[in-house]
């Protein structure tokens, strides 16, 4: 009996070992050190260079971490590790030396930049205001308030902030309450209460009710001693990070729309306004002209002309009032407002702001790292790379210290033990033997997602640098064409009045003057519209320098939620 005891024994032990499996075990306590910090500093997005799990400080902080993460120094490489080195991870070595922000920076821009007219970070935040435009002030105010669309990134960041939450709390204890109760009936002696039931009657022995109780406190904590946690913790706050700067792009996007959509309604309140004008010169000069007829002076055929000319105008005048109608429908929308509860506001000063858009042509250095679409993509980065360690981490042995403590009861046939305390304590340790591969093959999927993510954040990179080109190259260009037309209109009233000179010395036909006009209402329209473009291209500068929102503190953002939920 004691050898099969002993064959037992070593068995057990055997499958204990392949198994490194145990279990017992309490934890009390564990000194969060960084927990708070990490709370305080992953609330807020930070403008300038982050730092992340591994700062570099030449470069994209989030691409220098990617690439040297896992190595505690770096090392010289030598022309024989070169040779081994695969094409992707030449390019990887390369990128982690320039980072992809900075090199994109060095491409030469189509003309040159004077440095002193960059624009500066409080002109970024606030670009609008550059228009002097109270009613545009008023409405990116309102769009920023009210927009559904901001509500739900302002919701994401929540989510985030509680993703964050629970991420930390797998790092602390957990005590939970435990209680059981068992009854069992059957007949025979049992090992465990012998001692209890010597002394019963030969009835009570053989048959029995046997009932058993418990009521403690169960306590369980893992200790995080290969970093799987904090991996965990740190990809939640990463990906907090990219949820903030998501809803920054949304400001940005929300306040490039509403500039764009109002300088469109000033363009076409200018353009209904022109055409108004113009009818009524035309009305004045046909009720001349008919006088004119009736006179004897001239024959019928001006009279048609002018009659003609007036009608084709008066028409243009229903579409530009439904294209009014639209925008400041789409302008309702944006702001979140009901329609036509801000066409009041809309009717004032109707004219196109003041201000020469050719001077915010600057490029500050930091340009592109200000966009928040480019800072959502590192912190993706960033959060990838640590739920990759976290998946690495499952390989590895977990360690944790479990216990309880309570009371306990026993009850059998009638006589009741005394209850009595129960406490346990004790280290537990487990490694996964057999999974069928599922957890290298997550550690590969984990890392296929952070070459997903960085060809992402290239790609963020590159568009914003186009946008960049592009915006700068058509603000420069549609002044030149603005003064241009400025030009054309000039000489078109010119024209225009040499024509109607001519008509009334009757040197020429009428329909020389209507021409001339209708050159300078065209001119003049052209010349309204290409000024709104040039508005238009000055919005989409500051916007694709990632102007229209600054990081917010705690309290701010309390109160923005709060405003929010109103």
């Amino acid at each position: 009996m004691k050898t099969n005891r002993k064959q037992l024994l070593i068995v057990y032990i055997c499958l204990a070992l392949g198994a490194w499996s145990a279990s017992a075990g309490i934890s009390f306590s564990q000194s969060n050190r960084d927990t708070n910090q990490t709370r305080r500093d992953n609330t807020i997005i930070q403008h300038k260079s982050e730092k992340t799990v591994d700062d570099s400080d030449q470069g994209s902080p989030v691409i220098a971490s990617y690439y040297k993460d896992g190595k505690k120094k770096k090392k010289k490489s030598t022309a024989a590790d070169e040779t081994k080195l695969s094409e992707k991870q030449k390019a990887t070595k390369e990128l982690n030396e320039h980072s992809w922000v900075e090199e994109a920076g060095k491409h030469p821009l189509p003309y040159a930049v004077v440095e002193g007219n960059a624009v500066s970070e409080e002109e970024l935040a606030h670009w609008w205001k550059v228009f002097n435009d109270p009613v545009l002030d008023q409405l990116i105010d309102l769009t920023l308030k009210n927009n559904r669309q901001l509500e739900v990134a302002r919701s994401r960041v929540r989510q985030g902030r509680l993703q964050l939450g629970i991420a930390e709390a797998q790092r602390l204890p957990w005590l939970d309450a435990s209680g059981s109760w068992s009854a069992n009936r059957g007949q025979g002696e049992w090992d465990s209460d012998r001692e209890a039931i010597k002394n019963l009657p030969i009835s009570d022995k053989m048959t029995r009710n046997v009932e058993t109780g418990k009521l403690g406190i169960d306590a369980r904590w893992e200790i995080d001693i290969f970093g799987r946690q904090k991996a965990k913790s740190r990809a939640a706050s990463n990906s907090l990070q990219a949820s903030q700067a998501d809803l920054y792009s949304t400001w940005v996007s929300l306040s490039a729309e509403t500039a764009l959509q109002y300088m469109s309604l000033r363009t076409l309140q200018e353009q209904l306004r022109i055409t108004e004008d113009d009818v009524k010169r035309q009305q004045e000069a046909l009720e001349l002209i008919k006088i004119n007829n009736q006179s004897g002076i001239i024959n019928e055929l001006p009279v048609q002309q002018a009659t003609y000319a007036l009608s084709q105008t008066q028409a243009e005048i229903p579409s530009l009032k439904k294209n009014i109608a639209s925008t400041m429908a789409a302008l309702s929308i944006l702001t979140g407002t009901v329609p036509g509860e801000i066409d009041g506001l809309l009717m004032e000063n109707t004219s196109l702001p003041t201000v020469n858009p050719h001077i915010f042509i600057g490029i500050p250095a930091e340009a592109l790292r200000q966009r928040p679409d480019i800072q959502a993509a590192e912190r993706r980065i960033a959060a990838q790379q640590q739920k990759t360690k976290a998946a690495k981490a499952d390989l590895k042995p977990r360690f944790s210290l479990n216990g309880s403590i309570g009371l306990e009861s026993f009850s059998s046939g009638g006589l009741i033990s005394a209850i009595g305390k129960m406490i346990g304590i004790g280290p537990s340790i487990t490694m996964p033997i057999f999974n069928a591969g599922a957890i290298r093959k997550n550690i590969k999927v984990q890392t296929e997602k952070e070459q997903e993510y960085l060809a992402l954040y290239e790609e963020t990179v590159l568009k914003a640098v186009g946008e960049v080109r592009n915006a700068v190259t058509d603000a420069s260009q549609d002044h030149i064409k603005s003064e241009e037309l400025k030009s054309a209109v000039e000489s078109a009233q010119q024209a225009e009045s040499l024509a109607q000179t001519n008509f009334d010395s009757g040197l020429s036909d009428y329909l020389s003057v209507l021409d001339a006009r209708r050159n300078v209402l065209s001119a003049r329209r052209q010349y309204i519209m290409s000024r709104g473009q040039e508005f238009a291209d000055t919005v989409r500068l500051f916007k694709s320098l990632g102007g229209g929102w600054e990081a917010m503190d705690m309290d701010q953002e309390a109160e923005a939620d709060s405003h929010a939920k109103k």
